[in-house]
């Protein structure tokens, strides 16, 4: 609806009506407040009256987003005048303004229905954005199958355990939903769905309840201005990180650094004076800083930014496709294999004390009319006269766009590099865990807790465009070690009470976790 025309008054009146009939309500929840364009009379008008440009796309954007915000300011304001204390919430609303936006609701919550067209990687990505504004926040899934309205669907019940476990595990509370029948009838089924994920949450709660994600990883994002490429980056990073089992979250380049001993910049990150001089404070304090592609350099990658990354710029490569190639005795992968990274990268040298760990390796030309081979990519030829990766005692630079490439493509190497260059800088993680790369791994704070929650729950593409999960399948005996300061009283399961034996040496606790059946919490007393 636009906002501009009499639809926000008689919305307002509508507000009004509910809140005087209904007193007292429990809350106010308004969906589908997005930014909404508009060519009306009326927004046409509030554009002039401001000196915007009515035919300019960014002024129309720009009007949308501060009309947003307007409306939401007046209607909170409305609810909290007549219902002091109810539960305010505006759904679809850009993650990126949260910063600015969280002061007109009382909660933050992620509608991501993984089956429904958000996927698996929506709510590992936005709970790692919205954790750290100090407002309960909590998933939305849902009951059906696909998404909303979809009657006679049901998700089974694996999904919707590894659904609302995923949740908790973040520190979030959990919802589900459901949409009525015409006719009010629940459905019965449904309903068993619903109360069985429920009540294993239920028997979990005393270990949940004001339990706080522990990280130590950040991923800088560029918000709001950011670009496609920049959000599929974001989308690799996750994906990484989370077969890495590092503890992390994604934060904004005007948020607060100082809680993180590792910062990630990924891709192609554009830093400027400021944000290079908050960095250097960082890495002054200890900190340490990982980058690849763009990040750091120029935008024409002629030029360093930040100087402390060891390198000097050279300019794009010239090839969309290249490969890594790890020198011997780097322990940055195999030094006998090539592997392709898809997406142009940058032309870097080392300079000071820096060390190469990886070579760029060049292929015999770039694939075009003038020169071809064979069905992808052109091959393999010759190690470039410019680096690869790039290590000094406080970073580690590598020249491709690895994050993006792993979205797009998931070449494991790519995911192997990157895991070893962390290892070079944060060599005692949070969190080290054995068992497949699809094991989740999150770690909470609760009063002198830490609970590890432990995930598998692997999905299938059993559908044209769709990941179903249908089986829990066990993992037995996997290696478990966490960071802590002194030995605990006890290592025990929850809610099972089941201890489990324990070994605290060099300040890791080490156990085996006889067996996670799709979601484990191991709690360190």
């Amino acid at each position: 609806m636009d906002l501009d025309s009499p639809y926000l008054d008689y919305l307002c009146d509508q507000l009004a009506e509910v809140l005087e009939r209904y007193h007292p309500v429990d809350g106010i929840w308004f969906d589908m407040c997005w930014d909404q364009v508009s060519c009306s009379s009326w927004a046409i008008a509030a554009m002039t009256k401001k000196g915007l440009d009515p035919a300019s796309d960014a002024d129309r954007r720009r009007h949308a987003g501060e009309l947003a915000e307007a409306s939401m300011a007046r209607l909170a304001a409305q609810v909290r005048a007549a219902a002091p204390g109810a539960l305010i919430y505006f759904n679809v609303r850009p993650v990126g303004n949260l910063p600015k936006e969280h002061q007109y609701m009382e909660q933050v919550e992620i509608e991501s229905l993984p089956t429904g067209g958000w996927g698996y990687m929506h709510f590992p990505k936005t709970v790692r954005r919205v954790r750290r504004f100090g407002k309960p926040y909590l998933g939305m899934t849902a009951r059906f199958h696909g998404s909303w309205a979809d009657f006679g669907g049901l998700k089974p019940y694996p999904a919707l355990e590894y659904e609302t476990s995923l949740m908790v595990a973040h520190g979030a509370q959990c919802s589900i939903g459901d949409q009525l029948h015409p006719r009010g009838r629940l459905e019965p089924e449904a309903y068993d769905l619903i109360g069985r994920a429920y009540a294993r949450i239920e028997a979990r709660e005393p270990w949940l309840t004001g339990a706080v994600p522990v990280t130590e990883v950040a991923v800088i994002e560029t918000m709001p201005d950011h670009t496609q490429r920049h959000l599929q980056s974001i989308d690799g990073a996750v994906r990484m990180l989370n077969q890495l089992r590092q503890q992390f979250d994604i934060v904004r380049t005007d948020e607060d650094l100082s809680r993180y001993r590792l910062l990630i910049l990924p891709d192609d990150m554009v830093i400027d004076e400021r944000l290079a001089a908050k960095l250097r404070a960082r890495l002054a304090a200890g900190c340490r800083i990982l980058a690849t592609g763009w990040s750091g350099l120029s935008e024409d990658a002629t030029a360093v930014v930040l100087s402390e990354l060891g390198i000097s710029a050279h300019g794009e490569s010239a090839f969309t496709d290249t490969y890594i190639r790890a020198r011997p005795g780097s322990g940055v992968l195999r030094p006998d294999s090539d592997h392709v990274v898809h997406g142009k990268g940058v032309q870097v040298r080392p300079s000071g004390s820096s060390k190469v760990v990886a070579d760029l390796v060049e292929p015999y030309f770039q694939r075009s009319w003038r020169g071809w081979c064979s069905h992808r990519q052109t091959p393999p030829d010759r190690v470039a006269e410019f680096a690869g990766a790039v290590v000094t005692g406080s970073t580690a630079y590598a020249c491709w766009p690895l994050f993006d490439a792993f979205a797009r493509h998931g070449n494991a190497p790519l995911r192997n590099l990157v895991g070893e260059l962390i290892d070079r800088l944060l060599p005692d993680p949070l969190l080290r865990a054995g068992g497949p790369t699809g094991l989740q791994t999150t770690v909470c704070r609760q009063d002198q807790r830490l609970i590890a929650h432990l995930l598998f729950y692997p999905a299938e593409r059993r559908a044209v465009d769709i990941d179903l999960i249908e089986d829990i399948i066990p993992l037995h005996d996997v290696p478990l070690s966490v960071r802590a300061e002194r030995s605990p009283r006890r290592v025990y399961l929850a809610p099972e009470n089941r201890d489990l034996p324990f070994q605290y040496r060099a300040g890791r606790v080490e156990v085996v976790v006889p067996e996670i059946a799709g979601h484990a919490m191991v709690v360190f007393e």
